[in-house]
């Protein structure tokens, strides 16, 4: 990629951040929980914004219906949560629903709360969420060729909810958690168990947010004939989640999807997504001269509440190795380390797959996974040039550093998307873009992407 693009890149960073600031309009809200007292002294403020300060202010997981829009102008001190709702929310529709053994949820809406599916994201939420968050009552089980899955799981008191025979890996489903825990040793010491693990959920990536009249970034790529599996243009897996048009001259180079998931809800606003494969062709265009043979294969992980796990990610991973993928961009991760997953990856490696992962947005120096794996590539946020993003997570695992913010164009809206997701789209797609202009190894390519893209020190 040249110096020009990168200055581009960090230029955009710096404008996305303005429109953010604009549209975050003035004023504060501090949520006591244990007291449950609300005050507030919001001016001209976006609903997304001031729900994502409530999503980390409170852990809940806050889901909103698309579209849903509100300037927020009110102030108030000391109010119990409810009237605070009311108050911050003024004639929308909200439920809340408290749980047992997670996050309570909180639904705004304007029609219904069925179609409250866009999740919020508090700022830094994972980096005070302590121990990875795993689904309650699974494992994920793999096991030695020739074992019966049935007869294990009926063993340790299970029932299989989930399986790949290919794979030899297994959902496994208990009454309690305590069943679960007890199974967990069991199955550790069972002779015919290659590995056994939680299920664990991933972080939900940054999500695109609307900037009113802010300038695209207009990809313009045209697409060069190949033969059928050139190895010199390779398939980039994007798993993520579900991936809207881009136009006629960006969904030429998009196949069809494939996914792992089956409850997907069609998305008005930008997805996550939409926003990598919007990115990697971006890259590819500006480090190919403007010209490939290259294709994105959507790989769908996230469901409809943009939610996903190990296994769904696991899955992902094989269905991009099956369908030829060449480089799989995973602009997703988690701080759980699961034995299974780690497998099914470095199996994709060994076929020769090159893997670029995001280092997370805490920002913090826990390793963050699939990142952190041994042999994959991972990619950290520039916040301008030479600098790490003040998200941006750190640490002796990161492997390359690239500007972390887009802008991108849909239906005439314009959104901006930043974060170490959207750096490692960057990374994905100057990988395979170089790859098609002179077809040296994948280890080549990494080496001299390491070195170009370095990872500056973290200041204090």
């Amino acid at each position: 990629m040249r110096r020009a693009k990168i200055n581009l890149l960090l230029a955009l960073l710096c404008l996305a951040a303005g429109w953010l600031r604009a549209a975050d309009g003035s004023g504060s809200v501090v949520w006591n929980a244990q007291a449950d007292k609300v005050s507030a002294d919001v001016r001209g403020e976006e609903l997304w914004p001031l729900l994502e300060d409530v999503a980390h202010q409170t852990g809940w997981h806050i889901f909103v219906e698309p579209d849903t829009a509100r300037k927020v102008d009110v102030k108030f001190k000391d109010l119990p949560s409810g009237e605070a709702l009311h108050k911050l929310l003024g004639d929308l529709n909200f439920a809340f629903v408290p749980k047992t053994n997670e996050a309570s949820h909180l639904y705004v809406f304007k029609t219904t709360m069925q179609n409250a599916t866009r999740r919020v994201q508090g700022t830094n939420a994972v980096a005070k969420a302590g121990p990875p968050r795993h689904v309650l009552n699974e494992l994920i089980v793999k096991v030695k060729p020739g074992a019966d899955i049935d007869a294990i799981a009926k063993s340790v008191g299970a029932i299989v909810v989930g399986r790949n025979d290919k794979l030899g890996v297994y959902r496994l489903q208990f009454d309690s958690e305590a069943d679960m825990e007890a199974a967990l040793g069991k199955l550790k010491a069972n002779t015919e168990v290659a590995a056994v693990d939680y299920n664990y959920y991933y972080d939900l990536p940054m999500q695109p947010q609307p900037a009113p009249n802010a300038p695209a970034n207009q990809t313009k790529l045209t697409l060069d004939d190949s033969s059928p599996n050139d190895p010199c243009h390779p398939i980039v897996a994007v798993i993520d989640t579900q991936v809207q048009s881009l136009g006629s001259q960006l969904d030429q180079f998009v196949m069809k999807p494939v996914s792992v998931v089956n409850n997907i809800v069609p998305s008005t606003g930008l997805t996550h997504g939409t926003a990598m494969v919007n990115a990697v062709l971006d890259a590819i265009s500006q480090s190919s001269g403007g010209h490939s043979a290259t294709k994105i294969l959507p790989v769908v992980v996230y469901d409809s509440g943009e939610q996903t796990t190990t296994w769904n990610v696991a899955l992902g991973v094989q269905k991009a190795a099956d369908s030829g993928a060449s480089v799989i961009n995973m602009s997703l991760g988690g701080t759980g380390d699961s034995a299974v997953l780690d497998d099914i990856i470095q199996q994709a490696m060994a076929k020769g797959i090159v893997i670029f992962a995001a280092a997370g947005n805490q920002p913090v120096s826990t390793p963050t996974y699939p990142a952190a794996l041994p042999g994959v590539n991972a990619v950290t946020a520039l916040g301008s040039p030479g600098q790490l993003a003040s998200y941006a997570n750190y640490g002796s695992f990161v492997s390359m550093a690239l500007p972390g913010a887009n802008i991108v164009q849909l239906g005439g809206q314009s959104y901006v998307v930043q974060g170490t997701s959207t750096s490692t789209a960057y990374a994905s797609g100057i990988a395979a873009g170089t790859k098609g202009i002179n077809c040296q190894s994948w280890s080549q390519i990494e080496s001299a992407m390491q070195q170009k893209f370095p990872v500056p020190q973290k200041s204090n």
